[in-house]
C-alpha cells in the first residue's frame, strides 16, 4: 500500500468519515495538532509543545519522535514512515508533513 501524505493543520472534524482511510487521516491530524496536557481526561494525548519557541533546526528530531510515538500510541492503525517540516509562509509557522500508511 502507498503512503498517504498529510500536512498537519487543525481543522473541522468530520463525524461521519466516508471510509477508513479518511477516519485514520483525521485521527492522525487531530493527534498531531493537539498539545499534550490539553485534554482533560487524557493529559498524555497529543504532542509535547514545550519546545515551541525554539529554532526548528534544534527541535525537529524531537518533534519527529513525538509525532511517531503519539500516533503509534493513539492510532495504531497508522504507521508513520516519514516526517518533514515545511514553512507555511501564510501562517508564518512550521507545519509537520507526515507520510503514513495503514497498518
Amino acid at each position: 500500500m502507498n503512503d498517504y501524505v498529510l500536512i498537519i493543520n487543525p481543522g473541522r472534524i468530520n463525524f461521519a468519515p466516508d471510509n477508513l482511510l479518511e477516519e485514520i487521516v483525521q485521527n492522525v491530524n487531530t493527534i498531531c495538532s493537539t498539545p499534550k496536557f490539553s485534554v482533560p481526561m487524557d493529559r498524555a494525548f497529543g504532542i509535547d509543545t514545550s519546545l515551541l519557541d525554539e529554532p526548528m533546526s534544534k527541535v525537529a528530531a524531537k518533534y519527529r519522535a513525538e509525532i511517531i510515538q503519539a500516533v503509534r500510541k493513539f492510532e495504531p492503525r497508522a504507521r508513520i514512515s516519514r516526517v518533514e517540516f515545511y514553512r507555511d509562509e501564510e501562517a508564518k509557522q512550521f507545519r509537520p508533513k507526515v507520510w503514513l500508511r495503514l497498518a
